[in-house]
């Protein structure tokens, strides 16, 4: 297998996480109450409560606001290139909006995640209007990034749901955990607001990181299943891809708590 790190990556997997905007829901969903925004997000999520059968205070996704986006380059040799939060350390909405349309129609690689089709890439498609971003080969009407089942962008939830047939119960975090991957690391998106709110932006970018390991590994197991790549393979680059990670602990230190709970695949029963 040629190590293709120092070619432009063939694949960008990414995540992101955001915010409910309390001045968009006192605008709109809440006009005339005069509601400050804590007060306006407050109350959408307590609503979303009463209405989900989990307890969810999930507001909806044309009420968001991305706070933090991270991306693996990944090589056409599926070794990763490398790992990172857009417009670190200040971690400005429209900047980051800004980089990830840029990054994406620059690379022009194929798109990986888990959800990005139901949560992620509309986010962001939101955010590009909010912010007047403007990305015609994206919204192009045979873009093979926008369309369901096009080549541009694979969404590993589609994938192992058969397109929705199934509902994936335990999400990322489950498959992560199949594989001996740390899964969730210390957060959860239902947390991102209250890390918010305290001002924990770089956490929020840090956990936003590790769901993109996740996402990677996860993403390198379907390769398995598809043939693309033996599973003696994709061991190998598992294995590689924790020494490529603790070689970049000194400059990026939050990925020793990622390490600190690695544990290798072993499958049971």
């Amino acid at each position: 297998m040629s190590d293709s790190r120092q070619q432009p990556p063939a694949y960008l997997i990414f995540d992101t996480e955001s915010v409910p905007d309390g001045v968009l829901l006192a605008k709109t969903k809440y006009a005339g109450l005069e509601l400050t925004a804590p007060a306006a997000i407050e109350k959408a999520q307590a609503e979303a409560r009463e209405l989900s059968a989990t307890g969810s205070d999930f507001v909806p996704v044309t009420f968001h606001v991305p706070v933090s986006v991270c991306i693996a380059k990944v090589g056409s040799d599926y070794r990763l290139q490398s790992l990172g939060p857009i417009d670190a350390p200040q971690y400005r909405p429209a900047e980051i909006v800004r980089g990830f349309w840029k990054g994406i129609m620059h690379y022009k690689a194929r798109l990986v995640t888990f959800n990005g089709r139901g949560f992620d890439l509309p986010l962001l498609e939101l955010a590009a209007f909010r912010y007047g971003v403007a990305v015609p080969a994206y919204f192009a009407n045979k873009s093979s990034l926008r369309h369901r089942y096009g080549e541009g962008h694979l969404d590993l939830m589609e994938f192992l749901s058969n397109h929705g047939a199934v509902r994936l119960a335990g999400g990322l975090n489950l498959f992560s955990r199949l594989l001996g991957k740390p899964g969730k690391v210390e957060a959860s998106g239902d947390k991102v607001y209250e890390m918010y709110c305290r001002g924990e932006l770089q956490a929020i970018n840090d956990y936003c990181c590790f769901d993109v390991l996740d996402t990677y590994f996860v993403f390198l197991r379907t390769r398995v299943l598809t043939g693309d790549l033996t599973l003696e393979q994709e061991q190998m680059l598992v294995a590689e891809a924790k020494c490529w990670l603790e070689a970049r602990v000194p400059q990026q230190s939050f990925l020793e708590r990622y390490l600190s709970r690695w544990g290798d695949w072993t499958p049971w029963p």
